[in-house]
């Protein structure tokens, strides 16, 4: 099933950051192509501790053959190999922040997991990057388009889109 992840950074080298999960996140076993990637977006920290530095997201969409679960639990790890405490506070700076956004058309909502993403119709700096990819996909638990989706959010800050060869390296 059409997978899609939300990759976040703003500690360290934020790109390389992007880059690393990215390729631990295609070699998993259950992740299959094609593989769709945004650009990089650099955006203001949204909620986060005062002062810190600009976080840089994307979106990765591949296609999945496994358990929504298991892809989650490898996720968290990816995210510890990559640097990522697991006991942080909510909205702190990051090396790496993975986020499950959907898997095909399944709802969950399980303790641990939620599907479709529960804030996603809601976070520019995801829906920017997922409509440079998917902007007419809906999503389950919606009825417009990423694309009208993006167009409703009411968000001013700041993003920027840096560039759309991040794969490379």
């Amino acid at each position: 099933m059409r997978t899609g992840v939300a990759l976040g950074s703003n500690l360290g080298d934020r790109t390389e950051n992007l880059r690393a999960a990215r390729r631990a996140i295609l070699a998993l076993s259950g992740v299959k192509p094609p593989v769709l990637a945004s650009s990089i977006y650099e955006t203001e920290p949204v909620n986060c501790e005062p002062g810190v530095g600009e976080f840089l997201n994307a979106v990765v969409e591949f296609e999945h053959e496994g358990d929504p679960a298991a892809l989650l639990e490898q996720l968290i790890r990816i995210e510890e190999s990559l640097g990522r405490q697991r006991d942080h506070a909510r909205n702190v700076s990051r090396t790496i922040d993975l986020d499950l956004l959907y898997c095909g058309a399944l709802e969950i909502d399980s303790k641990r997991l939620q599907l479709p993403h529960p804030r996603l119709h809601l976070r520019r700096f995801v829906l920017r990057p997922l409509a440079d990819i998917r902007s007419e996909l809906i999503l389950p638990r919606q009825t417009r388009t990423v694309r009208k989706l993006l167009a409703q959010v009411d968000d001013s800050g700041k993003m920027v889109r840096l560039n759309n060869d991040w794969e490379a390296r």
